[in-house]
């Protein structure tokens, strides 16, 4: 199985943290946010990596390369100074995902998670990963029934940024620049879309004081 961790993103709730560099390469205890996403997933056993690219992007690569100082393979997607969105960065990106599921991480968050989980069992045609609503976001996004995501009946929960998808469902859309959310709409009311809640170690690192509180906590 192939993954895909989106870095083309901006990071302008990071400023001026991000003036020089690129969100997913800010660094917490000595170690760039992108870098851990790669080392989790190559432990997982998920070696064939694609790292989209937009602001600074020539900073990921330089570091990365092709992957093989992490016992990864990594091609990139370069959207350049027109970011394309959530979904149209995969939308672009799938030439190099194959035709098989794959599996999306948002570039900034932080987590322990272990995406073997992910290769076991049967899933849906799309899978979310969710995590209990964190203080910035209280309102949570959807309902978790069992395992069945569905958009209301009940408490909601935030998806945390790490997903399993089919490559139709991005394949089919004609625009070239379009948001995930959307997608995710659509097929949650087709009955496509199943996940799991995740209790572990969890982060979204948007803000620079977010920043500062997974440094301490790596810190430990």
């Amino acid at each position: 199985m192939r993954a895909m961790i989106l870095a083309a993103g901006k990071g302008e709730r990071m400023q001026p943290l991000t003036k020089s560099v690129p969100k997913p390469m800010l660094e917490a205890a000595g170690k760039p946010l992108l870098q851990y996403h790669i080392e989790s997933l190559v432990r997982a056993g998920i070696r064939q990596l694609v790292i989209n690219t937009g602001y600074l992007g020539d900073i990921i690569e330089a570091r990365f390369g092709s992957g093989g100082d992490f016992g990864a393979e990594i091609r990139y997607s370069r959207e350049g100074n027109a970011p394309l969105e959530t979904g149209g960065g995969i939308r672009q990106a799938l030439p190099l995902l194959g035709n098989g599921p794959f599996i999306v991480v948002n570039g900034d968050i932080w987590t322990d998670f272990d995406y073997r989980r992910l290769l076991a069992g049967n899933k849906k045609p799309i899978y979310l990963v969710f995590v209990p609503n964190p203080s910035h976001h209280p309102e949570g996004d959807f309902v978790l029934v069992e395992d069945r995501v569905v958009l209301e009946g009940g408490p909601r929960l935030t998806f945390s940024g790490i997903g399993l998808y089919l490559p139709e469902y991005f394949s089919k859309e004609k625009e070239r620049i379009f948001p995930l959310l959307p997608v995710l709409q659509r097929a949650i009311r087709e009955g496509n879309v199943t996940g799991e809640l995740y209790t572990g170690r969890w982060l979204d690192v948007g803000t620079p004081e977010r920043l500062r509180e997974l440094e301490g906590s790596l810190l430990k």
